[in-house]
């Protein structure tokens, strides 16, 4: 057993590798559009943001209004994802089914619930979290680096959230998780994950860095 009453995961860059993939595309699109972006500055501005937090950083970025395709293409790159899958996050199937049935759990991502529920499918995790699955764009109002899904979510286990552990892994998403009064471990095992991530990550003030899933199992318990 571990020492939390329950687990709360961030979803993207710590079950899947997604952070990566998609942040490739994105500074992919930016140069193509005249806007010279490379995937780490595309990862170090947007990754972990959702809805308008995310294309008003874009703008920000760029120094312009979102190109008017911009939305199209980014549904239709997600719309491959959601057909051929995303590889996981070494160590992260594994790690989920070697926990205790009876641990509650939730996924906390600022991405949609059809995205988790088809990724989860095809990792074969989709009956590990139950109902469980919840996003920031669709369950609360103010999304990461907000700390309100996180709350929401344990509200939802039943579960306080100073019981909780969350596995996050961008900036963005440690913010909001410190700010939520949980125990934080930041995940920096994706591809995603620079040299200097867990500096980044422990200068938010996560609990713990966690370089694999194995130092996260250790970390519970």
């Amino acid at each position: 057993m571990t020492r939390f009453d329950a687990l709360l995961f961030d979803f993207d860059g710590v079950l899947i590798e997604s952070e990566a993939t998609g942040n490739r595309h994105i500074a992919d699109y930016l140069t193509a559009a005249g806007f010279p972006t490379t995937p780490a500055e595309s990862m170090a501005q947007f990754m972990g943001l959702s809805g308008k937090d995310f294309l008003s950083a874009i703008e920000a970025h760029i120094g312009a209004p979102i190109p008017p395709d911009f939305q199209a293409a980014r549904r239709a790159e997600d719309e491959r994802c959601l057909r051929e899958g995303i590889v996981e996050v070494a160590g992260a199937t594994a790690f989920v089914r070697s926990l205790p049935v009876t641990l509650p759990r939730a996924v906390v991502s600022s991405s949609r619930v059809r995205w988790i529920a088809t990724h989860l499918g095809h990792l074969g995790l989709r009956d590990a979290f139950g109902e469980h699955l919840y996003s920031g764009a669709e369950h609360v109002a103010n999304g990461k680096p907000a700390p309100d899904l996180y709350l929401y979510a344990a509200e939802q286990l039943g579960v306080s959230i100073e019981r909780c552990a969350i596995i996050e892994d961008s900036p963005v998403g440690a913010t909001g998780a410190v700010a939520s009064g949980a125990f934080v471990i930041g995940l920096v095992a994706g591809g995603h994950c620079g040299p200097d991530h867990a500096d980044r990550l422990r200068a938010i003030g996560v609990d713990a860095v966690a370089r694999d899933f194995a130092e996260v199992a250790a970390l519970l318990h």
